[in-house]
């Protein structure tokens, strides 16, 4: 993918010189709560998970998680982009920030980013998101982005359901 830049923001693909932020931001607590915990210990673990799944499902995809920076300082924040999952027809939008960059619209800005970089491809006619009952933040984005939430997806726990939400990108007019 190329690289994407918003006003605050540069978007781009993951090397392994960002393993060390990728083990960072993946062993955050919320990371592993809400997304999962991808057992990345050490900065060869995070090299092998950047390897293995982002730039492994970028060559048999196109699409990937890129590495989001903030275009002040270069510092890397978190991540935004799109997966192929094997079950859904459709791509999935994911992102994921370090606690410490909560609030700050980041989450907004990166995926209205990837949102208009999709619109630009007429093969991809809709997108979706998965997360999960309990991560209200991201719930509150999806539908700031103009997703509807469809179903729920499966259960987790006794407590905990993933819900489905949808974007069709057709005639999709992003309202920040």
């Amino acid at each position: 993918m190329e690289v994407i830049h918003t006003s605050r923001l540069r978007l781009k693909m993951a090397t392994k010189d960002d393993a060390l932020f990728i083990q960072d931001l993946y062993s955050s607590e919320d990371f592993k709560r809400f997304v999962g915990d991808k057992q990345l210990h050490t900065k060869q673990d995070a090299e092998r998970y950047i390897e293995e799944n982002i730039l492994t499902m970028y060559r048999n995809h196109g699409v990937c998680l890129l590495v989001v920076e903030r275009l002040s300082d270069s510092t890397p924040i978190g991540v935004c982009g799109l997966i192929k999952r094997d079950q859904f027809d459709a791509y999935d939008i994911g992102y994921g920030f370090l606690p410490t960059c909560y609030g700050c619209g980041f989450g907004l800005e990166s995926s209205l980013a990837i949102i208009e970089y999709t619109k630009k491809n007429p093969q991809i006619e809709e997108l979706i998101a998965i997360t999960t009952s309990d991560n209200i933040a991201s719930q509150k984005l999806l539908s700031r982005l103009g997703f509807t939430y469809v179903k729920v997806e499966s259960k987790l726990s006794d407590t905990i359901d993933l819900l489905l939400y949808r974007l069709p990108l057709i005639n999709h007019e992003t309202h920040p």
